[in-house]
């Protein structure tokens, strides 16, 4: 099964039931809105988080790849 699917699965998951605890806990509405801002913000904040990993792991195989491709030629004697 593809990662970011997985991922993404959890995340879904997470938000959702993080969503239906704060509905369902014995609060008052506003204390409910400003819990689900919170929790709204701080998923967010964690995507934030897995996406710029995400990409930083990217870039450093795109830069490991073009180095080993610049080294096979360089090897078989002809130059980028």
């Amino acid at each position: 099964m593809n990662k970011g699917k997985v991922v993404a699965g959890v995340l879904a998951g997470m938000a959702a039931g993080a969503a239906l605890g704060v509905l369902f806990a014995p609060a008052a509405g506003a204390d409910t809105r400003k819990k689900l801002v919170r929790r709204k913000d701080d998923a967010i904040d964690g995507l934030k988080e897995k996406m710029d990993d995400l990409m930083t792991g990217l870039n450093n195989r795109l830069a490991t790849a073009k180095n080993e491709m610049t080294n096979l030629l360089a090897a078989r004697g002809n130059t980028a």
